[in-house]
């Protein structure tokens, strides 16, 4: 079986071990998921009543495993599009998904014993692919992240975060990915509950950086107007260029942003204690020190600082 490609909006409740799904749910409750953690696919049907014997041992299989499996439900009656795709002939059908593609499968109900050694032999696969399967994850949504699929990547950092609550990358990432969303309170919290060893971390402390600059660049577009209009005529007016840069990267424009902060710093490099400076070196830091941005704003910088 071919996994199915396709992007559908986030399903409530994924840290369910036992939950039920659809069409438009399953990237984000069965193939993302499984990029962490085996997931079992039940597809039932209401009147199938071999699916009603088979769905209660499955489930207790599946709790027994105590979160290294997890078991989406999907009705084909009400997906018949999906049953289609995964050319589902006859119910029940259950299909094992890891690392975002089918591993396992069955057909028709069986036994309590062999369902429970299906389940542990997923729980194993678990196991041993855990750490591998969360750095391809993680890898994943750091590369759709730079493509522009922003929702994606951080459904796929939130995945690898419930698995791992530890992982300074999987939270960095999230946290970026809520602010350029424009999901700031989202990204706060998210920074607010990590515990206090992590804070410190550089990745952390890139993301806290990015989330203090969104907070700040909370211009609307009108005000971001009055702001550029004040430029035209006093183009000297510094504080206006900075909340005009903050305002651009509040709104997802860190190149224009930048270019307002040098433009500060060209000149008048030590008005306001430096604070353009200052806000252009946060800035370097929430996109991070390999970003084309912060490399090629840096060059322009020494060449300002150093001509």
């Amino acid at each position: 079986m071919e996994p199915i490609i396709g992007a559908g909006p986030a399903g409530p409740g994924q840290g369910d071990v036992i939950k039920s799904t659809d069409t438009a749910g399953f990237k984000a409750d069965v193939l993302d998921v499984s990029m962490a953690t085996p997931v079992v696919v039940d597809f039932w049907a209401p009147w199938c009543q071999p699916c009603k014997q088979l769905t209660p041992l499955l489930e207790k299989a599946v709790q027994a495993a105590k979160g290294a499996v997890r078991l989406v439900k999907i009705n084909i009656d009400e997906n018949q599009q999906l049953a289609a795709q995964m050319r589902i002939q006859s119910i029940p059908t259950v299909v094992a998904f890891f690392e975002g593609r089918p591993v396992d499968y069955f057909q028709g109900a069986l036994p309590e014993s062999q369902l429970k050694r299906f389940v542990d032999k997923l729980a194993e696969l678990s196991g041993a692919g855990a750490g591998s399967a969360l750095e391809e994850a993680l890898e994943q949504a750091e590369s759709l992240m730079q493509s522009g699929e922003v929702q994606a990547a951080a459904g796929i950092f939130g995945q690898v975060l419930e698995h791992d609550p530890t992982s300074t990358r999987a939270a960095a990432g999230l946290m970026k990915a809520m602010v350029q969303l424009g999901h700031v309170d989202k990204a706060r919290a998210v920074l607010d509950s990590l515990p206090a060893e992590v804070v410190g971390d550089p990745s952390i402390a890139s993301a806290r950086s990015a989330i203090e600059l969104a907070e700040a660049g909370t211009a609307d577009a009108a005000e971001a107007k009055r702001l550029e209009a004040a430029l035209v005529e006093n183009p000297g007016d510094h504080q206006a260029r900075l909340d005009l840069a903050m305002a651009h990267y509040g709104s997802g424009n860190a190149g224009r942003a930048i270019d307002e902060l040098l433009e500060i710093i060209r000149q008048e490099r030590d008005w306001n204690e430096q604070a353009a400076r200052k806000q252009l070196l946060k800035l370097f830091e929430a996109l991070g020190p390999t970003d084309p941005l912060t490399l090629s704003a840096r060059r322009r910088l020494s060449s300002i600082l150093f001509s």
